[in-house]
């Protein structure tokens, strides 16, 4: 038999058949300058922008990042490849709502800050170490170190717009929550 779900109150046991088929694809962010934020996660995070749709109606522009797996590639034709954008798991759409990047004293709630509601987005990397001293290289700002407080192994870094990110190397979480 294989696994299917651990069981708490609340969790169904089986899987609705009318939810067959469904695939988690997106989250988004909303950022107050987008050069900015496609610097961070295309030149720190090594996501590539999938495709960009602008709304001039509404003005506003999404833009969806990917990390590659080996061995894929997204279609060149650009409705191709926004239909495949919307067919894959782990995209990050960033929102930019046109203006706010001219206003100095602009900020979006990071939703660590009262009152709490979001809390991070996670990427996991093959050396938490290496990961580390890349951020501190490119002077990016730690929220907490993996050695740092009682979790050990698992750092926290902020984007340019505040917002948490969760770093961890899969491999040293076998422990985790024992």
């Amino acid at each position: 038999m294989s696994f299917s779900t651990e069981s708490y109150p609340g969790v169904s046991p089986d899987v609705p058949d009318a939810t067959r088929g469904f695939a988690f694809n997106h989250s988004m962010l909303r950022v107050r300058d987008p050069a900015v934020s496609l610097a961070f996660y295309t030149g720190v995070m090594g996501m590539r922008v999938l495709r960009k749709l602008d709304f001039p109606e509404m003005k506003f522009s999404l833009y969806f990042l990917h990390r590659e797996t080996e061995g894929e590639s997204a279609p060149d034709e650009a409705g191709e490849r926004t239909a495949w954008t919307f067919a894959q798991r782990g995209i990050l759409e960033l929102t930019h709502n046109w203006g706010t990047e001219a206003d100095p004293d602009f900020k979006y709630h990071d939703g660590n800050a009262q009152p709490q509601g979001f809390g991070h987005i996670c990427f996991s990397v093959p050396d938490l170490d290496a990961a580390t001293a890349w951020f501190d290289q490119n002077q990016v700002s730690f929220v907490k170190r993996p050695d740092q407080g009682k979790m050990k192994d698992v750092a926290f870094i902020k984007d340019p717009d505040g917002y948490w990110i969760e770093i961890v190397e899969p491999a040293r979480l076998k422990n985790l929550g024992r």
